[in-house]
Parts: structure tokens; sequence; C-alpha cells
């Protein structure tokens, strides 16, 4: 069933259930109030034949007839009867009256009483003394006027109740319609976009309600999808033209050696350009892999409990071996005395990757000038800041430093790499709950800073 359907049915039931209570209790209290008031009725004329039966001035007794007659208004059926009571238990019985005794002994105990036969009779009896002698005096009379009025309500309410259900049939059509038609249009225009249209993107709607809040993340998601798209695009482009670089030049120089027979030398220079080329076509096929490992599932990767500080003494150790003169200089003067602020969850070598790749870039693109590395801990986060005083990145190129591939025309110029290290280093900081920051000037240096907040490392997927 549609949930436009659900809502209507739901809505109806609900309305039907609510209609039918109402109706309930409206019509329990109209009886009721029918029924007390008719008592009170018969009440007021039992007093009357009382006051009839043991008024012994003929002037008075004619009033209260008269009143009787003439002052109330006519009962159907009505009767009433005075008998003598002789003891606790015994009073004189009349053979017109056909009650059962359990309304006798009501009456003799409580002082009054009611009850009501199956042809819709009310009997109302009440116990009165005269001059020491007790009588029960009953009043009988039908209530014609108080059922003519209980089926006329009951009417009233069947047929209101009907056209009430037949009301929030459209009421429930409308509010379904009101609340499934921004769904229905979401989904239609969503079946719209496809891997071709990824930049279409639903109208916005400018409210704070959940239908609001569904395209503003449908559009997200789009955004998302759209910038993975162009990412993935540009990297098989990219990809396959860094490959198809070495793979030419060394089919071509083995093509070259083949022709025909050279020089010893000259099959050494050759050997040594494919070798060249084998190594470049070695490393980029390695940084490849390792970028694309990094988008795993958070369950196949070693999780460790290991030390930032550390982890930055190692990554100098590594640097000194590959850059034996480098300066990097790392300050750990603002550590905190507690250890523990100073522990991170993580894939160790990854994120070892990761910083070594940052400040390998500020060995490189500074030409080996002084690259500063601090650290700094606390309650609220982890940071380590990688200062150089190199060439600087350009504001235009900033905006593309994570994707695969880019390079800066003057960094492109001057130093050989692909263009992978940072996007790297970036994927595996985010997966460990961090963030990378970078600010820059041209011709002045760069700082990165690296951020484990400890709220993102607890929900990141280290985080046991």
């Amino acid at each position: 069933m549609q949930i436009k359907k659900k809502i209507t049915v739901t809505y109806i039931v609900l309305s039907g259930v609510s209609t039918l209570a109402l109706c309930l209790v409206v019509f329990f209290l109209f009886k009721q109030n029918n029924q007390y008031y008719f008592l009170k009725r018969l009440q007021d004329r039992a007093k009357i034949v009382a006051s009839i039966h043991y008024q012994h001035d003929p002037v008075k007794a004619a009033y209260y007839k008269n009143l009787k007659a003439n002052g109330l208004e006519e009962l159907i059926n009505e009767n009433d009867f005075v008998l003598k009571v002789n003891g606790e238990n015994t009073f004189e019985y009349n053979t017109e009256l056909n009650l059962p005794p359990e309304f006798y002994a009501e009456v003799m105990r409580e002082q009054s009483g009611w009850t009501v036969d199956s042809d819709h009779q009310y009997y109302y009896a009440q116990i009165f003394n005269e001059s020491g002698q007790r009588y029960m005096v009953i009043v009988t009379a039908r209530d014609r006027r108080g059922n003519t009025s209980l089926i006329y309500i009951t009417r009233i309410l069947i047929f209101g109740g009907l056209a009430f259900i037949i009301i929030a049939y459209f009421f429930g059509r409308f509010l379904a319609a009101r609340f499934i038609n921004p769904v229905s249009r979401i989904n239609k225009e969503v079946k719209r976009i496809s891997a071709s249209n990824l930049h279409n993107r639903l109208p916005d709607i400018k409210d704070s309600d959940e239908i609001a809040d569904l395209t503003r993340t449908f559009n997200d998601m789009l955004d998302r999808l759209e910038t993975s798209f162009e990412i993935q695009a540009n990297f098989i482009n990219n990809a396959s033209h860094e490959l198809k670089t070495p793979i030419t030049t060394i089919m071509a120089e083995t093509e070259i050696a083949l022709l025909k027979e050279r020089e010893a030398e000259e099959y050494i220079t050759t050997l040594e350009n494919i070798n060249k080329q084998a190594s470049r076509l070695g490393n980029l096929t390695e940084s490849l892999l390792k970028l694309t490992q990094t988008g795993y599932d958070g369950k196949k990767q070693v999780q460790d409990i290991a030390r930032i500080d550390e982890i930055l003494m190692d990554v100098k150790c590594d640097i000194d071996k590959i850059y034996p003169q480098n300066r990097v200089t790392i300050n750990l003067k603002n550590i905190p005395e507690d250890d523990s602020l100073l522990v991170l969850p993580c894939n160790r070598p990854l994120l070892e990757l990761a910083i070594g790749n940052i400040i390998t870039n500020g060995v490189k693109y500074s030409d080996n000038e002084e690259v500063f590395v601090s650290l700094r801990a606390d309650k609220e986060a982890i940071t380590i800041s990688i200062t150089d005083i190199g060439i600087g990145i350009p504001p235009e190129d900033i905006p593309y430093l994570y994707e695969p591939f880019f390079r800066g025309k003057k960094a492109a110029s001057k130093y050989a790499g692909y263009g992978l290290g940072l996007p790297l280093a970036m994927k595996i900081i985010r997966m460990h709950g961090g963030e990378l920051i970078i600010q820059s000037e041209p011709g002045k240096g760069t700082v990165v800073n690296i951020v484990f907040t400890i709220s993102n490392i607890k929900n990141s997927n280290f985080n046991s």
C-alpha cells in the first residue's frame, strides 16, 4: 500500500474511533440527563400526592389536586399509589403494581428508589410520615418525550458520524497529498539524475522542516558524488597518462636496442634508461596502490595504540636516511606531562607515511631549508604544525591540492613528483578522524596543521 493511502486510511480510522467515542459519550450523557430530569418530575409528583393524601383540610386538598392537574405537565400513563407501611418490612400491597420484591426492599431500606420496566415505564417510590404513620407513595409514568429525544439524538449522532467520516476521507487525502507530494517531487527529480547529469540539483526549499532537510541532504550527496566522479575521471586520465609515459619509453629503448648489434657501452646506457623508467613505473604503481588501499572498510586495517611524539621521531629517522642533509627540527617542548593525551588509536605505518609525506614536501619544496615541526596536545585535540620557508603555494592551486596527480605550474617545472603524496596523506589523516589545514603564501613558505580532535578520534574507524 502506498504511503499516501496509508496516511488516508490511518486518518480515517483515527477519526472514526474518535468520533465513535465522542458519540458514545454524548449519547450516554444525554440519556443520563433525560433520566435525571424525568425522575425529578416524578419526585415532585410524589410529594404532591403525599400532600393530597394527608391533608385533612378540604380546601388545601383541593388546592393540591388542582396544582397536580393543571400546574404540572401531563405525563403518559401517569398513575399514583399510596401504600400504608405497617412495619419495618411490611406494607399494604396493591395488585395493580407488578413490581419485583427487590424494588420494595430497596425503598424500605433507602426511603426512596426507582426502576423502569421493559416498556420504558418508570416507577418512583418514596416513604413519607404522616402523624407517626408511614406511607409509601409510588408514582409511575412513561417518558415518551425522553425516548423520542433519545431516538432523535441517536439519529443525529449516526448521520453526523457518517458525514464526519466522509469529510475525514477527503481531509485525509488532502493531508496525505500535502505531506507526500513534496517527497514525490523529490523522488521524481532524483530519478532524472544519473551519472551523465550529476550537475542537476533539486530545487532549494527555504524552510526548516524535514522536507527541506531531505532536499539539502540529497543536494549535498549529489555534490559529493559529482566531485567523486570528477576526481575519478581525472584520476583515470592522469594515471593512464603517467603510466603510459615510462612504459612507452621502455618499449622504445628496447626496440631501438634490438634494431642492430651495439657496443657494450650503448647496451649499458639503454639498460640504465630502462632501469630508470622501470623504477619510476614501480614507484608510481606503489603510490597508486597505497592511495587506493586507503579506501578501506575499517575492518581490514591493523589498529595500533601509539604515542604521536614517538611517531614523529620515527618519521624523522626515516627522513634522515632519505635526506641525510635535511634541516628538520622537531619541537616537543609543549607536550603535556600527561602521557595519555599523546596516545592515538591508529594504523601506525599509514600514519607515519602520511606525516612523512608532508614533512618531506617541506624539505623538497624549500630546497632543503629549515623545516620546523612542533607538537601540542590537550584534552581537546592533538595538533602537529609543519612550517617551511619554501616556494609556497599560489592561492589558485590550493583548492586542487588533494586531487591525485595535480601539481602546480611552479612545482611541476622545478621539482620531480607525481602529485600523489598530499592526496594520500589527506586520506590517511581523515580516516584517523583528523583534519589537514594548509596556509601558504607564494615565495614565503607553507604552514601545514594536522589536527586530531578528540571527539573525531572517538568516532573514527580506528577507535575500538
